[in-house]
């Protein structure tokens, strides 16, 4: 570590203040950490990993409606449960949650009880936590295995105990009580070497990774379940274990392993609300490759030889798979642009070349500016970017300036890269899609869309000229996963903000008077694919958009406004009396507040079944045709009933 006055830089590159916690602290004990929340955040971004825990004890004893009525932050239900003491993960999940920007409600489960609160019957009208955590733990198989014991007994202990937690979760599934988190389990060397024989010690290894193995494929038979590997975690030297908590306050799992496992659940949660991140934006020198290229040429940039170079070209590699797996990239640099572009095209140890990014602005601005303008040329919000640079400065000011931007600040050792930007799992998704990896080639697409732009007097004469196509149907079984996606990314027009996992998008479409329908879209440059969907139920004579998602990329092209002709004429069509919609406010959605009446909707009140949300009504007596710059095809299929 080095030293900058009271500021401490760590192995990761991030500024650590020592008085953060000081500062957070003085604000309990004042009496003011509510009414002062907006302040958590910042102070956390300052805090080192080690203090993240005792923050998080003093941001759990908070009153959550006494701190939503000073900050705007979403509070977050998490049921903690699991076979043995679970209560120690809630301050450092507290903590992490509000690293993020969210508020921790937690319910702690008594010790051991995790079969029967997994198998309980969900209660007509019981408010559901939208995650449960599970936690496992060594003592789940060897609390079955008596002494003295053989490699035989745990296999045999690890198959029954695989069985009852398989069956635990089945039934929490089919009883549609949300997403579940479980982990794998690490093996203590206490156990192994109560074995003499190495052959055994071999062998039980075997048998545990079995067992590992069958919860971990808990993930695949079952959407709405997320396994956290905790092998990756004990690997990186994090103690699996501390046998004082474990033999007298039954907490099997280390201090240090519950901070970490917090910041994956922490990831978890983050997905779940449709927080991920889309557009990585790097800096060049320093960054991407060592060296200054302003000065040191194309050819004399750090990259590929030595030890310093090859670092660099790792770091590179592993920006590449996050580019393969959907994450777009973009480039902020403080350089000449054909210099950049030569080296990005003709260096022989470059990984990344220039068409793995979908913009590329080296200039002498502002790099927030940049951000911004890269912003604006996506049709994405900058709470979708993830800024990395070696720069100090540059970092703080992007994050002054754009606070909706993560700032991940990599520091002068490039072996160090890859950790930092991977540390907070920016893009973390539940599913990885057919629309994830064809984004990139897609937002090159819109670049061609922005000139073709150009060439209009007007913006009506460019959609015009588009062609595009739109298609409402309800998904087919490959696309569910894509429609659950955008229920769980899309913030802006998302009207009722409701997230759903692929099981309950899946529950929808088989359940009589409900229905999904899916939006697709296609214009003279390509095909925007699944790019939203409209949630409806046919209740008695009135037909209700429960919700409408529509990705960001599509806006303002008059999609939306055919979708809900669509819907007002397939009404029509099928003798309902009427039509309502519901929008329930964020601070992410507020540009669409009036978008149900400005097409017709007059407002009716708040919504019975969300309460915070409100309704408005379309009689279907004048049905405002579809914008005529766009071709609309609807087949919703036949409506079967009431939902009642």
């Amino acid at each position: 570590m080095t030293e900058t006055g009271n500021r401490t830089l760590g192995a990761s590159g991030t500024w650590h203040d020592p008085q953060a916690i000081g500062t957070l602290r003085a604000l309990h004990r004042a009496g003011t950490l509510a009414t002062e929340y907006g302040r958590v955040r910042a102070l956390l971004a300052r805090l080192p990993a080690t203090d993240l825990p005792a923050a998080g004890q003093l941001l759990a004893r908070l009153d959550a409606k006494e701190v939503c009525r000073h900050a705007d932050v979403p509070v977050v239900t998490v049921a903690v449960t699991g076979h043995s003491t679970v209560a120690p993960l809630v301050a450092p999940l507290t903590a992490e949650l509000a690293r993020h920007g969210m508020l921790l409600e937690a319910k702690v489960a008594p010790y051991g009880s995790y079969l029967q609160d997994l198998m309980r019957p969900a209660t007509a009208g019981e408010e559901q936590p939208q995650l449960t955590l599970c936690l496992l733990d060594a003592h789940t198989v060897f609390d079955d295995v008596t002494v003295p014991w053989r490699v035989e007994d745990v296999e045999a202990a690890a198959r029954a105990r695989l069985s009852l937690v398989a069956g635990a979760v089945r039934t929490h599934q089919k009883a549609g009580r949300g997403l579940l988190v479980l982990n794998t389990v690490p093996l203590h060397r206490r156990y192994t070497h109560q074995l003499v024989d190495l052959r055994s010690r071999a062998r039980l290894g075997a048998v545990w990774r079995d067992f590992n193995l069958g919860l971990l494929s808990l993930a695949e038979q079952h959407p709405g379940v997320v396994i956290v590997d905790l092998d990756p975690l004990v690997a990186e030297g994090v103690p699996a274990c501390d046998p004082r908590t474990a033999q007298y306050a039954r907490a099997r799992l280390s201090d240090a392993l519950l901070a970490a496992y917090a910041r994956e659940a922490a990831h978890v949660v983050r997905a779940r609300l449709g927080r991920t991140r889309k557009c990585l934006v790097l800096d060049l020198d320093g960054t991407l490759w060592g060296g200054v290229l302003g000065e040191d040429g194309p050819g004399g940039v750090d990259l590929g030889s030595g030890l310093r170079g090859e670092a660099f070209r790792e770091f590179q590699r592993v920006v590449g798979q996050l580019r393969a797996q959907g994450v777009l990239l973009a480039v902020s640099s403080k350089n000449d642009t054909d210099a950049v572009r030569e080296t990005l095209r003709t260096h022989p140890a470059m990984v990344l070349r220039e068409d793995d990014f979908v913009r590329v602005n080296a200039n002498w601005k502002a790099k927030h500016d940049n951000l911004r303008d890269i912003a604006d040329r996506l049709g994405l919000g900058l709470d979708s970017f993830v800024f990395v640079d070696d720069s100090l400065f540059e970092c703080g000011l992007v994050a002054e300036q754009l606070p909706e931007v993560a700032v991940v600040r990599v520091d002068e050792e490039p072996a160090l890269h890859p950790s930092a930007l991977l540390a907070d799992g920016w893009f973390d998704l539940f599913e990885l899609t057919e629309a994830d990896l064809e984004r990139a080639g897609r937002y090159r697409t819109e670049a061609l869309r922005q000139e073709f732009r150009e060439d209009f007097g007007s913006y009506q004469d460019y959609l015009e000229g588009l062609g595009l196509e739109v298609l409402l149907r309800p998904p087919e079984e490959s696309e569910i996963a894509r429609v659950s996606q955008l229920t769980l990314r899309t913030n802006q027009f998302h009207l009722a903000t409701e997230r759903l996992q692929v099981p309950q998008v899946s529950a929808r479409m088989e359940r009589p008077g409900l229905h999904v329908i899916a939006v697709r879209a296609r214009d003279r440059f390509g095909d925007h694919g699944l790019v939203g969907a409209l949630f409806l139920r046919r209740d008695a004579e009135v037909l209700r958009i429960d919700n409408f998602v529509l990705s960001c990329r599509v806006f303002s092209r008059g999609i939306e406004s055919a979708c809900v002709t669509a819907v007002l004429e397939f009404a029509r069509d099928t003798g309902a009396g009427a039509v309502t919609g519901r929008y329930r406010p964020t601070p992410r959605n507020s540009a669409f507040a009036s978008f149900y009446a400005e097409h017709g909707f007059a407002f009716t009140g708040t919504d019975p079944d969300q309460p915070d949300a409100v309704t408005l009504r379309h009689d279907l007596g004048d049905i405002t045709p579809a914008p005529a710059h766009l071709r609309l095809q609807a087949a919703f299929g036949p409506f079967d009933g009431d939902s009642a």
